[in-house]
C-alpha cells in the first residue's frame, strides 16, 4: 500500500471515530484519572456543546489525540462504541473491538491556558484551543431561543450550558478579556486565526457586541487584520454584513444547518420564523460572498439530518458561490430534543466527505481559505487537503 493510501485509511478511521465515539469503561476511566490532564494534557472545556453522549460533570476528559501520522482525533465518549482507549508498553493506544489500531499521543495544554485574564478569569474558559493555532471564543453559552420555545432540535447549548457553567466556571465573555486571551493565544507558534460564535440574539445587539471585539482584538494586539471570523445569524438587513468587514473580521460565517427547506422549518423553527425563513439565510449567504469574496464566507450544515443528496445539492450550489460549505457529522447532543437518536453510518459520512472534498477541490477552494474561514482546522476534509497538497510533515520527509 502507497504512503498517500496509508494516510487516506488513517483519515478513514478518523472518521469512523468521530461518528462512533470512545468507549469509557470503567478502566479506561482509571487510565484517564492518570492522565495529566490540565497540566501537561488539554482539558476538555464546555465553552459551548457537549459531544459527549453522556454529561461528565466534574470529571475531566481529554479534548483529542493525534494518530501515528498527525491527523487530530476527537475524544467524544460513547459507552457503546467499539473504539476505546488502552495502554501498552508505556503508551497510550486506539483500540477497537479490544484489539490495539495504534499508538496515541494525547493533545499537549497550549501555554496560555495557564493564564487569566487582568479580571482574573482563566483564558481557557475565554476560548478554547482547536490546535493548529485556531482558537474558539463562544461568547455567549446561551441561546435566546429556549425561552421562546424554538430551539433548534439538534441542538444542546443550554442544556450544556445548565450542566457545565457553574462547574468550570463559564460566564459571558467581554472584549477586553477576548482580546487580552487572543493576543497570548497568537503568542503560540503556528498559524492564527480566532471564531467568535455564540447563542441566537437580536441582530443589532449581537452586530455591536461583535464590533466592540473586533476593536478590543485590534487594540490589543496590533492587528487591524487579526484573521477572524464572525457567526453571524442571517440579517434581514443585509447592508449589516458589510459593516462586519469593515470593522476587520476577513471571514463571515452563517450557518444554514440544512439545504432542505422543509426540514430547515421542522428542525430550526427559531432561524425560520425570527430571521426571514431560509430564504433571507441563503441570500444572506449570497450577499456576504459578494462582500467578502471567493473562498472566505463559511456555513455549515448538520450532515446527517437531511437525505445526502440535499446536503450535496447545497454544498455544490454554495461553492458555486464562492462559499465553503462544511457538513459535519450529527451528533445526537445530549438534552437536545433528538438525544438517543443516531447519526448515519460512519461509511455514510466518508462518502459525503469524499464528495465534498472534490466539490471544494472544483470550484477552487484553497487550504488557506478552509483554514481562515473554519472554526476548526481538524475536519477529515481539512485532512484530505493536507495529504493532496503534501503538507504533512511524513510526506514532505517522503520526497
Amino acid at each position: 500500500m502507497s504512503l498517500k493510501c496509508k494516510l487516506y485509511e488513517e483519515v478513514r478511521l478518523k472518521n469512523e471515530v468521530t461518528v462512533e465515539g470512545i468507549n469509557i469503561t470503567d478502566e479506561v476511566d482509571l487510565l484517564l484519572r492518570n492522565l495529566d490532564l490540565g497540566g501537561k494534557y488539554q482539558e476538555e472545556v464546555h465553552g459551548m456543546f457537549e459531544y459527549d453522549r453522556e454529561p461528565h460533570a466534574g470529571i475531566a476528559h481529554p479534548v483529542g489525540f493525534r494518530s501515528p501520522n498527525g491527523f487530530l482525533f476527537p475524544f467524544n465518549s460513547y459507552r457503546k462504541s467499539r473504539f476505546s482507549i488502552g495502554y501498552d508498553k508505556g503508551s497510550y493506544i486506539l483500540t477497537e473491538n479490544g484489539n490495539k489500531v495504534f499508538d496515541i499521543d494525547f493533545l499537549e495544554r497550549p501555554e496560555y491556558y495557564r493564564h487569566t485574564t487582568s479580571d482574573g478569569v482563566q483564558m481557557k474558559n475565554i476560548a478554547v484551543y482547536n490546535h493548529e493555532g485556531v482558537v474558539f471564543v463562544t461568547y455567549s453559552n446561551e441561546c435566546h431561543l429556549k425561552e421562546k420555545g424554538l430551539d433548534c432540535l439538534y441542538c444542546n447549548i443550554n442544556a450544556t450550558k445548565s450542566t457545565y457553567a457553574d462547574v468550570e466556571g463559564i460566564k459571558w465573555k467581554y472584549p477586553k478579556q477576548i482580546a487580552e486571551t487572543v493576543k497570548l493565544a497568537y503568542e503560540e507558534p503556528g498559524r492564527h486565526h480566532v471564531t467568535l460564535t455564540g447563542g441566537f440574539v437580536p441582530e443589532h445587539r449581537e452586530m455591536d457586541y461583535y464590533f466592540d471585539v473586533a476593536e478590543a482584538i485590534q487594540n490589543e494586539t496590533g492587528l487591524n487584520d487579526f484573521n477572524g471570523t464572525a457567526v453571524i445569524g442571517a440579517p434581514e438587513d443585509h447592508g449589516i454584513i458589510d459593516r462586519y468587514k469593515e470593522a476587520g473580521y476577513r471571514t463571515l460565517a452563517i450557518n444554514i444547518e440544512l439545504w432542505d427547506k422543509n426540514i430547515f422549518k421542522a428542525i430550526c423553527p427559531g432561524k425560520e420564523q425570527l430571521s426571514g425563513g431560509w430564504e433571507n439565510w441563503k441570500s444572506s449567504l449570497e450577499h456576504a460572498a459578494k462582500v467578502f469574496g471567493h473562498g472566505r464566507v463559511r456555513s455549515n450544515i448538520v450532515a446527517g439530518l437531511e437525505p445526502k443528496r440535499s446536503t450535496l445539492e447545497g454544498v455544490e450550489y454554495l461553492a458555486s458561490k464562492g462559499i465553503v460549505c462544511f457538513a459535519g457529522a450529527w451528533c445526537p447532543n445530549p438534552g437536545s430534543e433528538l438525544e438517543n437518536h443516531r447519526s448515519p453510518e460512519p461509511e455514510w459520512h466518508w462518502d459525503l466527505v469524499m464528495k465534498m472534498s472534490e466539490i471544494f477541490r472544483k470550484n477552487g477552494f484553497t487550504y488557506d481559505q478552509l483554514y481562515d474561514c473554519s472554526a476548526s482546522a481538524n475536519s477529515c476534509i481539512h485532512d484530505i487537503y493536507r495529504i493532496e497538497h503534501g503538507l504533512l510533515p511524513v510526506l514532505k520527509q517522503a520526497i
